[in-house]
């Protein structure tokens, strides 16, 4: 496996503990659709929410944060994943939520995690 990939994994394996931790339910992980991928689907309980979280993770300091590489492509890819898999769930009255979780590795001991919670509308995406 490519290098980027096992630093991709380990930040979904950190995103989903830190959102279990928060007392999210992970529904699901790697979810895919055609060309595009759910990385973490979770529940919230209060309030009930579906949570669709993109999971981006950085090694270097290099670049832009993580977060900026959700473009507008990735987030239709995203909305187009999200209606099959509610669709295949039979999910239809759940409200849902779109968010980014950020990690940067710099020091793996002490990652920084930034969640951006309905990170789609807020960014006016």
């Amino acid at each position: 496996m490519a290098a980027h990939n096992d630093l991709g994994k380990k930040g979904e394996e950190i995103a989903a503990g830190f959102l279990e931790a928060k007392g999210y339910q992970i529904l699901d992980r790697n979810y895919r659709y055609e060309k595009a991928e759910l990385d973490l689907v979770a529940l919230r309980l209060d309030p009930a929410e579906l949570v669709i979280a993109e999971v981006k993770t950085r090694s270097t300091r290099a670049g832009d944060y993580p977060e900026e590489a959700v473009s507008d492509a990735k987030q239709r890819l995203i909305f187009k994943a999200t209606d099959a898999y509610l669709y295949e769930k039979r999910l239809f009255t759940v409200p849902i939520r779109f968010d980014i979780i950020s990690i940067q590795l710099f020091n793996p001991e002490h990652p920084l995690i930034y969640h951006i919670e309905d990170a789609f509308r807020k960014w006016g995406k």
